[in-house]
Formats: C-alpha cells, structure tokens, sequence
C-alpha cells in the first residue's frame, strides 16, 4: 500500500509531466509494443486471407529453413562486418570529433565547423546515397580520384565486391560525424574548468588533459552510447543498403535487413520473413544484455 501512496503522491506532484508524458508512452504502446503480437506468424504459414488466427501453426520451420538456406551464413557475416567496421570507425568518430571542436577556442570557427558537419545528416538518406551512387560510378569524382591513384582505369566502386563495405562505412561516417557529437559536446561542456586550471599548474599539457580528465568525465555518457550501439548491432539500416547495393554485389553488400525486406514485400513471404527478422532482434537483445552486464560489472556505469 505504501508503494500505491508514493505514485499516487508523485502524480500529485508531477501531473504536468505525466500529462506530458502521456503521447510519447502511447505511441510507444501503438508502434512498438502491440505489433509484436505479429511475432507469432514466424511459426505459422501466413497468409492474410486467413489471418493470425486461421494460419496453420508449422513451430520453428522457417527457422529451420533459414539456417540450412544457402544465404544463411552469408547475410550474418556481411551483417556482422558492417556492423563491427560501424563499431570501429563509426561508433567513436564523433567522439574524437568533440574532443578536437573541445580544443577550439575561437567561437566563430568552431560554430562555423560544427554548423558544416551536422548538414549531410538532415539531407535525404535517398538523395544522399544518390550523392554516394554518383560519384562513385564509373567516371565520377570518386572513381576518377581512386583510378588517378591506383594507376587504373575508373570504374564503377558499388559494382565492385571489394569496394561496397568502405563506400558503406565512409558515407556513414560522413553523415553522422557531427550529429553524432552533439550529446559528446554537451557532455564536454559540463566538466569543470577548474580541474584544467589545476592541472595546468601541475604540469599537464593538453594530450594528459584529456587522457586523465576529458576522457574520464565524458566516459559514463560513452558507455552508455555504447551500450545502445551493442543493442542495434545487427539493425543495418535496410533503407541505405537497398539504395547502394544491386544483385552483382550481393556477396558483401546483402544483409539479413535487406534480405527480411526482399521476401516480405517483394515474394510476400510474410512468415519466412518474420522468422528472420525475429532472429535478428534475439541477437540484438543478447548483444544489449551482454553489453550491459559487462558494463555493469566493470564500470559503474549501466543502463539497467
């Protein structure tokens, strides 16, 4: 009962923010938690006519199809290797991004930097990956630079097997660089100036500064962002790989996001689909879960 008597005391307190709060839990209700009812038709041959209720149940066929598919293997590897060369170069750019904007002291220049790199992140992921199409097909301004170097002929980079994963990860990279900084900036902009100051009377240049105060007052926020990176590991974005990608590359660039999306809506294998994408989100809530535990137990540091 005294547990029903503090919420009820805290509602009285708070009402302005639980009223405020009220959109964000429902559409979190409505878009996120009522459609993974849907998970069930991942054991069950769907088909609209019949509807949830009417579809024979067939328990883990799909899965079963799934990892003695011929594409198994292929699709977690090339998911796997984007999703670590995302966590490797990725994950701590906008970091290492802050931290040089932190050593800016001219306001005007360092608005004008951080200005340019939040633009390529509200531009339109298709015209952005049009952007990336263009200047690396055969002839364009990427192509001709890399052909001027290697002493080859241009060609086009997204055709090519051996280009796909770095075009994938750079153009990432460049999108998201000063977006990504902005919650690492406001971190920075809460440590107190006074441990500089003091350890600039002991001796401490700037590398030192960073490494024992910078670095050590902004790594619970780093944690933290890492932690949900873990969680999204396998959540390569369908949209961009769809945009980039073409059948002649599908080695490297095909992943099991993109794969979901081919036999859900272009062979309307809706139960085969729901089957795969259920094994992605397992891995994905493995991979949090891990993450924290590991956090948790090393740190002080963790989201649960």
């Amino acid at each position: 009962m005294k547990v029903f008597h503090n919420i009820a005391q805290d509602f009285r307190r708070n009402k302005v923010i639980y009223f405020l709060c009220i959109p964000i839990v429902l559409w979190y209700v409505i878009f996120c938690y009522m459609p993974m009812g849907g998970i069930v038709i991942a054991f069950q041959n769907f088909t609209p006519a019949r509807g949830i209720s009417g579809s024979p149940w067939v328990g883990a066929e799909h899965f079963i199809r799934f990892f003695t598919g011929p594409y198994a293997w292929r699709l977690i590897r090339n998911t796997f290797m984007l999703s670590l060369l995302d966590l490797l170069f990725n994950f701590p750019a906008p970091i290492i991004f802050a931290l040089l904007l932190n050593e800016v002291y001219c306001k005007t220049f360092k608005k004008t930097i951080q200005t340019i790199s939040y633009m390529p992140y509200f531009i339109s992921l298709v015209v952005l990956c049009g952007i990336v199409v263009d200047f690396t097909k055969s002839g364009g301004v990427i192509s001709s630079a890399v052909a001027a170097i290697t002493g080859s002929t241009p060609q086009n980079l997204l055709g090519n097997v051996r280009y796909f994963r770095t075009i994938y990860t750079v153009s990432s990279i460049w999108q998201g660089l000063g977006y990504g900084s902005i919650i690492y900036i406001a971190a920075l902009s809460g440590v107190d100036t006074e441990m500089y100051e003091a350890a600039t009377i002991d001796g401490a240049g700037r590398w030192k500064q960073t490494l024992h105060i910078t670095l050590p007052s902004i790594s619970s926020t780093i944690i933290i962002m890492l932690i949900m990176k873990m969680g999204s590991m396998l959540n390569v974005g369908s949209e961009k790989v769809l945009l980039l990608y073409s059948p002649a590359i599908y080695e490297t660039a095909d992943v099991i996001s993109s794969y979901v999306y081919r036999n859900g809506f272009e062979t309307y294998n809706y139960s085969f689909s729901t089957a795969v994408g259920l094994f992605n989100s397992v891995v994905n809530t493995a991979l949090l879960l891990t993450a924290n535990t590991v956090c948790k137990k090393h740190t002080e540091t963790s989201l649960f």
